[in-house]
């Protein structure tokens, strides 16, 4: 007998002690695949070139076997009513287990996890980008709002809001250092007038001559002249004021005037 693969369209050569074990399904040494071999199985190949075996159509009812060639030693009348009430059932007999189909296990629909799956992720990367970028957004007129309400709801904290714009120089004043000398103290007082809450600014402190040349520079981070972390982290409060001091190094006496600049 002789039944084709499927797949890589070999025929191969089999016997029935090799139908009857496998229950029809056999694997292709060409191409490893498993495959029914009652579905093209023939006694004889066709003759001259052909490329594929013919299919056996499939019937819903099974073949009734009528050449027999050795059965038992029972009686021949109980037989005949067996045979007949095997007739007028409606519902076909079953197979015989190797000549039965082996149906490979249907894999579950995974269509609705994987859409799961892509949303999930989909919202991670999402607020993953969102946080990468908060500050920018929380800056932006248009985003900040509906961003900042949202971390209010979760709980998540939001960097402040920077307008340097909205920081008002108050006052300002340097003198001798009391106590270090060859040393200056310059203080100044801010003022936020935005309607938020801002960050400490970066400080730049420059000293110039009476051509106004540059004498000195030095830039001041929050961290250089707010010691309590937590006012640090708090920012500058709408309508609020702050008191800053510097120490500095005296250039000498051609330091005439000094400048800041927020950043």
């Amino acid at each position: 007998m002789y039944a084709q693969c499927p797949e890589c369209l070999t025929v191969f050569s089999l016997d029935a002690e090799t139908v009857a074990q496998a229950h029809g399904t056999v694997g292709c040494g060409k191409c490893g695949a498993d495959f029914n071999c009652l579905v093209t199985l023939t006694e004889q190949l066709p003759e001259g070139p052909y490329e594929t075996l013919s299919v056996h159509p499939t019937n819903p009812a099974p073949p009734v076997l009528m050449m027999s060639v050795v059965r038992a030693e029972t009686d021949v009348v109980a037989q005949a009513p067996l045979f007949a009430s095997r007739q007028e059932d409606e519902s076909p007999a079953p197979l015989p287990s190797f000549a039965r189909l082996q149906r490979l296990p249907t894999q579950p629909r995974r269509t609705l996890a994987w859409a799961l799956g892509c949303l999930v992720l989909a919202v991670v990367l999402g607020v993953q980008l969102v946080w990468a970028e908060r500050r920018v957004l929380v800056d932006n007129p248009e985003t900040g709002p509906l961003l900042r309400s949202t971390c209010q709801v979760l709980g998540c904290p939001l960097p402040p809001v920077a307008d340097l714009g909205k920081l008002e120089l108050l006052s300002r004043d340097i003198r001798p250092h009391p106590s270090v000398p060859g040393a200056l103290i310059i203080s100044a007082t801010v003022r936020n007038n935005a309607s938020f809450t801002q960050p400490y600014p970066v400080v730049d402190i420059t000293l110039s001559d009476l051509d106004g040349n540059r004498i000195a520079m030095r830039r001041f981070t929050p961290r250089d002249y707010i010691d309590d972390p937590s006012t640090r982290a708090d920012g500058l409060a709408p309508g609020a004021t702050a008191a800053m001091m510097f120490e500095v190094q005296d250039p000498g006496k051609k330091a005439v005037a000094f400048e800041f600049a927020f950043q």
